[in-house]
């Protein structure tokens, strides 16, 4: 029997000519990722263990990026322990405050993973660089410890669900409604402990930040891991940014799936997830049609702060003003990307516009700092998560959206397509 994408990898990493769903491996690591949350939990158990150095200097990244720069006292003390440690072992790839960005944009950008690599991350969403054609998957900070004394982890090899995708977007619709579609007819749970595997010539409609995205939500169904066939866009993206060798890995033709999904990209409308689960989705329309007062709106996050996603924003703010009472809180994901957003002129938008526009932090995503919700407040959030008090009060409401649909929102004070900005004129 052949081969999907992941199985290949796994295999590969582990060292053995093929692997099949349910098989236990001990498999060889590229890079091991850590934040100033997870970093910590990770080094005390390190050191309780008894290790006294780091299998490779160049292969272990800790990024400062969820309470950074430092909301209180104990984010500082996490941050410390972390700059300590990385010091301590000469981590190659550390960044702290002037340097870092939100983690899963910020290694991409830097060519940190590649296509065919595999990596763990102590965070949910390390699953993002599967856009790039690697395996890639959170971890808790236990075996982000083992990983970065042995440069190995052990993994159950998932069985695969694919998605087939054709098809060309709508305008105003984006990855980020791709996967919340995808998660809203499957749920939460629809892909658990499976790898999402995404090919077909729908991919050509998709950018490099879609393809992120979409990888990034995986976990929200319950994935182990998504990943993207790797195609010339992806290539092109890793040219110039990647300097260690790297391998593209294709499924075999008789690779075994436990179901294939079609998805039809043009079908797709301006989707949003109310609370308080991704899978709790409804399309634009729908949502129009209820007529929800916002409090405030988050564009940002591993999941949209990118570049693209910050032009979109633009696009739609550019000329309008934030709606009395609305909060909008822009945050580039990465240094780079803000200074790109200065360079052509997103950040006098957003801020003519009333926005606030902050240094790249997760801040509000996991209720952290940088907009949290009080009681009764409702925010639309391109972030990826909307549990019950994620951002907040108990009794707050995340809607998760597109850049499009949250930059919308802010301007007419309602939980709005861009398209209603249009009818409104």
């Amino acid at each position: 029997m052949g081969m999907t994408m992941t199985q290949k990898i796994l295999a590969a990493h582990a060292g053995l000519p093929s692997v099949e769903a349910g098989q236990l491996i001990m498999a060889k690591l590229d890079m091991v990722l850590g934040n100033d949350i997870t970093s910590p939990v990770a080094i005390n158990e390190f050191e309780r263990a008894g290790f006294c150095s780091v299998f490779d200097q160049n292969k272990i990244s800790l990024v400062m990026d969820h309470f950074v720069p430092n909301k209180d006292i104990k984010a500082a003390q996490q941050a410390k322990q972390s700059r300590d440690f990385a010091n301590q072992h000469g981590i190659v790839h550390f960044y702290d405050v002037g340097n870092m960005g939100v983690e899963h944009a910020l290694l991409p950008e830097k060519g940190l993973v590649a296509a065919g690599d595999c990596v763990i991350g102590a965070d949910s969403h390390t699953c993002t660089y599967g856009a790039l054609g690697a395996f890639s998957t959170g971890v808790g900070s236990t075996d982000m410890a083992a990983g970065m004394a042995t440069g190995t982890c052990w993994f159950k090899v998932p069985s695969a669900i694919r998605f087939y995708l054709t098809g060309q977007l709508s305008p105003y619709v984006s990855g980020k409604d791709v996967i919340l579609h995808i998660i809203g007819k499957i749920g939460v749970d629809g892909a658990l402990y499976k790898s999402m595997e995404f090919d077909g010539p729908g991919l050509a409609a998709l950018s490099m930040d879609d393809r992120l995205c979409m990888a990034n939500m995986a976990i929200e169904a319950g994935a182990k891991n998504g990943i993207f066939r790797v195609d010339d866009l992806t290539r092109a993206y890793m040219e110039g940014r990647v300097h260690h060798p790297y391998t593209v890995y294709e499924p075999d033709p008789d690779a075994e799936y436990e179901q294939t999904i079609h998805v039809d990209l043009s079908q797709i409308r301006p989707t949003v997830a109310f609370p308080h689960l991704p899978e709790n989705t409804k399309t634009i329309d729908e949502a129009e049609a209820l007529k929800i007062k916002i409090d405030q709106i988050v564009v940002g996050s591993c999941t949209n702060g990118r570049l693209s996603d910050m032009a979109t924003a633009a696009e739609i703010l550019k000329g309008r003003k934030v709606a009395k009472n609305v909060r909008a809180i822009i945050i580039p994901a990465t240094p780079w990307i803000y200074k790109e957003c200065i360079r052509l002129g997103y950040i006098d938008i957003f801020m003519d516009a009333g926005c606030v526009v902050s240094t790249p932090t997760c801040g509000p995503c996991l209720g952290g700092y940088m907009g949290i919700l009080a009681e009764g407040e409702r925010c639309v959030a391109t972030t990826n998560r909307n549990f019950v008090g994620r951002m907040g009060h108990p009794k707050s409401e995340v809607y998760l959206a597109s850049p499009a649909v949250a930059a919308a929102s802010a301007v007419t004070g309602f939980l709005s397509g861009p398209q209603q900005l249009e009818r409104r004129k």
